[in-house]
């Protein structure tokens, strides 16, 4: 019945109706590449993992000849494309996460353009090993933005590190590279990097009732599915932008920010291990009214990662503190604790920190520490 009557239209109500048809072809294009530029970046970059490499007319032995040689990537001085395992003058390589990485030698980079929204937070992730000097520096940047990372402490037991990294974009495209901007007596002395990732970082808003953003540290910076030993965070004083969002870290050395998949998170999917005792400690700062009361809690205990001994930790509500303690057999365990205090000022800084040093039982060397999870600040009133 509904096919007769169509019969019947004009030949101007259906050139109407097919213009319209066009239209709206055209405007369900343009949302569906509005959508696909909205999709949240979260990924290893192109070539991340540097296990394309160059031809082999483009390599002398280990080394890259040509700008534009490295698949996806612009280098610039010494770099070298080296393979996992034993190395010529009796050195090795951990690449545990592949079978390729690059190597810059004194002065050398590589950098890659990559496509991003204006105005946006974004965390590099990726791994960072130095392989000479006692105090190697990796420059990272992306646009205008750079930090010197120190990488000459070496906190995991497979002997390659993960670091992570945040910075603000101002354009659709920004400029990622990894710098050395040493001068050793070889010219290839330089750091490993390996599984480069991005990931865009949302705004964070506060769960109903808690005065802490990001309480359970389930924003952050991009983790490895296969293979994590835990994302280094290292504290940068000139540096606005975290890879923890809401959280600062502190003093000298890295926290790690690690998984529910690799280690033992008690609750949502992340935590944050205290790894550098009393050289390391993250706080954020949080709105309170002057003479009220409030109440801190949070969860402290062991990745499962076999770190023991006796641990503390110590929290602080602006000028109160408590100090916790328990001991680890490092197979996995959690408690709650907690801390009232009175504000005095309009702004209140939570912090926690381990005035301890802990490494693994099979005294690897391996640092670890106490874990930090589900902060919450409350009102109480009184």
């Amino acid at each position: 019945m509904y096919v007769v009557e169509t019969f019947f239209f004009s030949p101007s109500f259906c050139t109407k109706m097919a213009s319209l048809f066009s239209l709206s072809s055209v405007l369900i294009f343009f949302l569906y590449i509005s959508f696909a530029s909205a999709t949240v970046l979260n990924d290893i970059l192109e070539n991340g993992d540097f296990e394309e490499g160059p031809k082999s007319s483009d390599l002398k032995k280990t080394v890259i000849i040509g700008k534009y040689s490295l698949p996806e990537w612009e280098i610039s001085g010494i770099v070298e494309w080296v393979s996992a395992g034993p190395q010529p003058g009796g050195f090795y390589f951990p690449i545990p996460r592949g079978i390729h990485a690059v190597r810059l030698g004194n002065e050398a980079a590589i950098s890659q353009y990559v496509n991003v929204k204006p105005r946006a937070i974004y965390s590099l992730t990726f791994g960072a090993t130095r392989t000479c000097a006692q105090n190697e520096v990796l420059r990272v940047s992306a646009g205008s933005m750079s930090s010197d990372l120190p990488i000459q402490t070496l906190y995991s037991a497979d002997g390659s590190d993960t670091y992570a990294w945040a910075f603000e974009t101002t354009s659709d495209f920004v400029k990622i590279a990894f710098h050395n901007p040493g001068n050793q007596e070889d010219p290839t002395c330089g750091p490993l990097i390996d599984h480069v990732a991005i990931k865009e970082m949302r705004p964070i808003t506060y769960t109903k009732g808690n005065l802490v953003k990001n309480g359970g540290f389930e924003a952050g910076p991009h983790v490895y599915k296969n293979f994590s030993t835990g994302v280094l965070i290292l504290p940068l004083k000139q540096h606005k932008y975290s890879p923890i969002p809401g959280w600062m870290v502190q003093f000298v050395k890295p926290v790690k920010y690690i998984d529910s998949k690799n280690f033992l998170v008690h609750s949502g999917s992340a935590a944050v291990e205290l790894i550098g005792g009393r050289e390391t400690g993250i706080a954020q700062i949080v709105r309170t009214v002057p003479k009220q009361f409030y109440n801190l809690t949070f969860t402290i205990g062991d990745a499962k990662n076999d770190c023991h001994g006796s641990m503390t930790v110590k929290a602080f509500g602006g000028k109160a503190s408590t100090q916790v303690s328990f001991v680890s057999k490092g197979k996995g365990w959690f408690k709650t604790a907690s801390l009232e205090f009175q504000a005095d000022k309009t702004r209140t800084t939570i912090a926690f920190y381990s005035p301890y040093y802990h490494t693994k039982i099979d005294n690897s060397g391996h640092m670890c520490g106490p874990v930090i999870d589900d902060v919450s600040l409350v009102h109480v009133r009184k």
